[in-house]
């Protein structure tokens, strides 16, 4: 795999942040009953562990790791988080079987997810992290690498790993009435019935994604952020045009789910997004509502 644009998880720190991962870690020295607590957070890179020993630990087909919960899993359903959507999407949209474990960021090997523990070869339990799955996906299948075959694609996931995502946290974590409803109930909750942590937590991830987006600005402009998104998505609706997938494909790839990752969890009405501008300024583009709508089908 080519692209490194993958090298970040959602949420919403980059794994290589060392300043933050430092940061994060002071912030950890604290009792072990309210550390286990952490350990749930999903913002945070933490060093390799151990795979996680589980109920799915005896299933004996591929396992995807992602951020869900365990009725979501059983069901198949797409991942709530971005990332993990993406892979999840790919892996299906070439014909690769697996199932769905509920994972956080602490129980993945690498500290980031989503990760796949293959079913062959049998015995290794060696993980494939996100920035691996594409090359695995390839030796298994033996689909296209999208990248070689088309130069546009890195220019375009460039509007979606930078002006759509800026947008993205902007309308789940910094937007107060959507961090209550969206992000509080998916990634602060589920940490603890704790009404002092969950607090913490809940600080702690606005704060990142604050962080995250003052890389590329001395300040938050939410009309800037939500021109850009507008920008992308024309951008993204001229280059699908009047085709099924992307770039003209016969079968949807990484680029439709990466794509698609953003565009479900948008429109998806069970997010229970309290403010959705992103859903308006997407909504104007028929043919990328309908294209989200053709790749649900697949789960």
């Amino acid at each position: 795999m080519t692209s490194n644009h993958d090298d970040h998880d959602i949420p919403e720190q980059r794994p290589d942040s060392r300043r933050d991962a430092r940061r994060v870690r002071d912030f950890f020295s604290v009792p072990a009953p309210v550390k286990r607590v952490f350990d749930r957070f999903p913002l945070i890179t933490y060093p390799e562990n151990d795979l996680p020993h589980h109920a799915w630990s005896t299933r004996r087909g591929n396992q995807l790791f992602v951020f869900t919960d365990a009725a979501g899993a059983r069901r198949g359903a797409p991942s709530f988080n971005p990332q993990c959507l993406k892979w999840q999407a790919y892996l299906k949209f070439v014909g690769i079987d697996f199932d769905i474990v509920p994972s956080n960021n602490h129980a993945s090997p690498s500290g980031v997810l989503p990760f796949l523990l293959p079913a062959l070869p049998v015995g290794t339990g060696t993980p494939i992290p996100s920035g691996k799955l594409q090359k695995w996906a390839i030796e298994e299948v033996h689909c296209e690498e999208e990248q070689q075959l088309n130069v546009r694609f890195e220019v375009y996931l460039s509007l979606l790993d930078t002006r759509i995502r800026s947008a993205w946290l902007y309308q789940l974590y910094l937007n107060h009435d959507n961090f209550e409803a969206v992000a509080q109930r998916l990634y602060v909750n589920p940490s603890s019935t704790n009404f002092a942590v969950r607090a913490v937590l809940a600080a702690q991830l606005q704060q990142a994604a604050r962080d995250e987006l003052l890389k590329s600005s001395a300040y938050i402009d939410t009309s800037a952020l939500e021109a850009e998104a507008a920008e992308a998505f024309e951008a993204l609706s001229t280059l699908l045009g009047d085709k099924t997938h992307f770039f003209d494909r016969p079968n949807p790839g990484l680029f439709d789910a990466s794509v698609f990752a953003y565009t479900h969890l948008i429109l998806d009405q069970k997010m229970g997004w309290k403010h959705n501008r992103l859903e308006q300024l997407l909504s104007q583009h028929g043919n990328l509502v309908r294209h989200r709508e053709r790749l649900l089908g697949f789960f």
